[in-house]
């Protein structure tokens, strides 16, 4: 179903300021967000979709092994048009294609570059979410692909087997980019995992589902005019760029790699009939043993590995009820809180196959320990700061020495939903609250739920990448937020050693005019006319 929407102009927030005039922002914004980001009431699609659509299996990447044994992929951002709706054109970006992106696969150990061509009218940038990486091959927002341009980073790959995504990091336009189709997964393998009775079939029975949350005008252009504080809320799911899609599920068991790849929306995923299925993995990997669970909200970057059973000749569907933000009813409802979502509808086959008992013991993780931290650090969200600052490309916030292990406590002051993604790291979560984490939070983690008024305490271990120049960042993974300055940035660097002077961004990367909140409503084209 097609709606039409209409536009206003968005807001705009200065990214340096000082010290007083940063708690007015934050008042300013946070009144302005309870007062005109009326979000779209109760959205409610159940019984209401006709899954006429197979759901599409984002394609393999092709790589090579160059003379110095590196795995070598190919990745193009590039515009193109996308058929959602049958005769109807959207247009889209994509990598290597016109929506999303293949699916890259690597060993654990192996070399690897990537070799990224800009042919968008834009400066864009490729950040590997939840790799352990050098700061200079991270693709956040120092790190810009000007139009007509090529970015090679290579690294080692040197983490367990995880559901790992690539994404846009640029300055102020990520949820533009983000919006518009960039993005991808980056599968990590293991000898570990391997060793497992677990589904892997790719495309068979081991299935990315990469869900979005999209609105479409008359025209069927990408609009975002129906917003919440969180950012922009749609009326209809894409699921690997699939709309109304269904899975024929050929084996007994079917293992799905969700991914929250909205730029806003917070879901809580179960199944149409309440049953019960088995967590076996969050964003950095597998978990120590299979979790069963009813439901599993992820945050906006969130990622979770789930295993669920079917029955020959059955039908269950994917759903997302009301999600708990740890807000009022009324914010809630104002942020997608309220909503119950068809996402997928699974088909099983009347003969399903079988791999036999599935592994339910599953990673052995080492817990980080307290008493071996250095240092611990505080980070307080609020409006649109981290610590009453917005951010600040020339300003380096915090400064990590190579190989220490830290706690980072962090809370959102405000009665509205946040989240905080780390990069280039996995952490554990220590406390929730005043409670150990549940099931879901036991394993490695790099992009976590905030509830309002609960503190998080966190803990991580940073590698022997250092580099006092170039920086990592921290931050909201709510876009929106993001772009409006809801992030700062920390470098690693060797015992004893200073932080140094962070390069500026190219021209390119910070539209000037276009610093906003994430607010204002605009048709999303390709142009970036917003």
């Amino acid at each position: 179903m097609i709606h039409r929407r209409f536009a206003r102009p968005r807001r705009r927030v200065a990214t340096v300021v000082s010290g007083a005039i940063v708690g007015a922002v934050v008042l300013t914004v946070a009144l302005t967000a309870c007062s005109s980001d009326n979000g779209a009431g109760v959205i409610d699609t159940v019984g209401s979709i006709d899954f006429v659509n197979p759901l599409a299996i984002p394609p393999l990447a092709e790589s090579t092994v160059n003379a110095a044994g590196e795995r070598v992929f190919d990745l193009t951002a590039q515009e193109g048009t996308s058929e959602f709706v049958p005769g109807i054109t959207t247009n889209t970006w994509g990598y290597n294609g016109s929506y999303l992106g293949p699916t890259l696969v690597a060993e654990r150990g192996e070399n690897v570059r990537i070799n990224v061509s800009n042919n968008l009218q834009e400066a864009t940038s490729v950040h590997w979410h939840g790799m352990n990486l050098p700061a200079k091959m991270d693709g956040g927002p120092h790190q810009m692909v000007e139009p007509g341009a090529k970015w090679s980073p290579n690294f080692t790959i040197d983490q367990p087997a995880a559901t790992l995504w690539y994404h846009p990091h640029p300055d102020g336009t990520t949820e533009h980019q983000v919006e518009m189709g960039l993005a991808g997964l980056f599968v990590i393998q293991d000898d570990e995992e391997a060793a497992l009775n677990l589904p892997r079939g790719y495309g068979v029975d081991d299935i990315p589902v990469v869900v979005q949350d999209r609105r479409f005008d008359a025209q069927g252009r990408f609009i975002s005019d129906v917003r919440g504080y969180i950012g922009p809320i749609g009326d209809e799911l894409l699921v690997n760029g699939t709309l109304a899609p269904y899975f024929d599920v050929t084996t007994e068991v079917v293992r799905l790699r969700l991914v929250n790849g909205s730029s806003a929306r917070v879901y809580d995923f179960g199944f149409s009939d309440g049953r019960s299925f088995d967590v076996i993995g969050t964003d950095g990997g597998l978990l120590p043993a299979a979790a069963p669970m009813d439901g599993i909200r992820l945050s906006p970057g969130e990622r979770a590995e789930i295993l669920v059973t079917v029955i020959p000749g059955e039908t269950v569907k994917l759903q997302s009820t009301p999600p708990n933000l740890g807000t009022s009813a009324r914010a809630a409802t104002r942020n997608a809180g309220d909503d119950t979502l068809d996402v997928l509808e699974l088909r099983a086959a009347d003969t399903l196959g079988s791999i036999g008992a599935v592994s339910t013991t599953l990673a052995n993780i080492e817990p980080l320990q307290k008493a071996d931290a250095s240092v611990d650090r505080s980070f307080t969200l609020n409006g649109y700061t981290i610590n009453n600052r917005l951010m600040d490309m020339t300003r380096i916030d915090e400064t990590v020495e190579a190989g220490a292990t830290e706690v980072w406590t962090v809370d959102n002051a405000m009665p509205l939903p946040h989240n905080f993604h780390v990069h280039a790291m996995q952490f554990q979560v220590l406390r929730v609250g005043t409670k150990s984490p549940p099931p879901e939070l036991s394993g490695w983690k790099d992009t976590i739920y905030l509830e309002p008024g609960v503190r998080y305490e966190l803990i991580m271990q940073f590698a022997e990448y250092t580099d006092p120049e170039f920086p990592y960042m921290f931050h909201c993974h709510m876009l929106a937020h993001e772009d409006a300055g809801m992030m700062g940035q920390f470098v690693v660097v060797e015992p004893g050693e200073q932080a140094g002077t962070p390069p500026t961004a190219h021209d390119a990367s910070v539209p000037k005019v276009n610093r906003a909140v994430g607010s204002g409503p605009r048709v999303i084209s390709e142009a970036h006319g917003h």
